[in-house]
């Protein structure tokens, strides 16, 4: 049988390195894309693992990245993991803020996928993995745009779930709680007094597990390696001790009770006269 091979974005740090590791020790091919390969010293002393450069906010390098990957050989699995987080409040976002989130989580996303697609197609086989968030599964304060973005993508991959299955092609989403990376380091965040009491108690329940548990990137790589290899017909893939509890919570509970739920524990006050039970 051939080696497959994966092509990943986003493969400088935390999770996208990690699966590149993960995949390439199982016996895989793997082409790792970041916005300055040449700065990589890790990934290019791998066996079967070649270094492209790909900012995916940039459509030309996005299909020039995609036209030398294709001329190395037959792609598999296309890992959508490029992207980073924004917190804070909506109105304390600048619109370069706003637009550049969503052009890097969202539609740089979009542009790798289109990218693929023909050759997919044309295979009438392939398969696209994007790394979304549990933040785009249930939703926390205090990051509404980042939170969009991936709830975005989450809806994206449902939706064209059913366009590419006519073609043979499948659509995955994988989504982490918190990750033990860089992916913190990365994150920009914009500050407002008046959400002060609300900040304080995300970060608690970031730091006691209760909204988040942060689990190392090695094992998140694991559930993409699942989602790669298991041929199981599932759009979501929960990554993460937090992932997997709070997900399952918010569907026993229901979106709504949910929702009032988290208001509850943040010690919000509902604008509301009437609330569910």
């Amino acid at each position: 049988m051939s080696t497959k091979t994966i092509f990943i974005t986003g493969a400088s740090t935390g999770l996208g390195k990690a699966t590149a590791k993960l995949f390439q020790a199982k016996g895989w091919k793997v082409i790792a894309t970041m916005r300055t390969p040449e700065k990589e010293t890790e990934l290019n002393q791998l066996q079967n693992v070649t270094l492209l450069p790909l900012d995916i906010t940039n459509i030309s390098q996005v299909n020039e990245t995609v036209n030398k990957a294709l001329e190395l050989g037959d792609i598999d699995v296309v890992f959508n993991n490029a992207g980073y987080g924004l917190v804070g409040a909506v109105e304390s976002h600048t619109e370069q803020q706003i637009r550049a989130q969503f052009d890097t989580n969202f539609f740089g996303t979009i542009w790798v996928i289109k990218a693929f697609i023909p050759y997919f197609r044309q295979q009438k086989k392939g398969l696209f993995i994007n790394t979304t968030s549990l933040c785009g599964l249930v939703s926390n304060p205090q990051s509404a745009i980042y939170n969009a973005s991936k709830w975005a993508l989450q809806g994206l991959a449902e939706s064209m779930s059913y366009d590419l299955a006519q073609f043979g092609i499948g659509i995955k989403n994988v989504a982490p709680g918190g990750i033990k990376s860089d992916f913190m380091k990365a994150m920009q965040v914009t500050e407002d007094d008046a959400y002060k009491a609300t900040m304080t108690k995300m970060m608690e329940g970031f730091s006691d597990g209760t909204l988040m548990e942060f689990t190392e990137a090695d094992q998140i790589a694991e559930v993409v390696y699942r989602a790669a290899t298991d041929e199981q017909d599932q759009l979501t893939y929960p990554a993460g001790n937090d992932a997997v509890r709070l997900y399952a919570k918010r569907q026993a509970e229901g979106p709504e009770n949910y929702r009032i739920n988290l208001t509850k524990y943040l010690n919000l006050q509902s604008p509301y006269q009437q609330t569910k039970v």
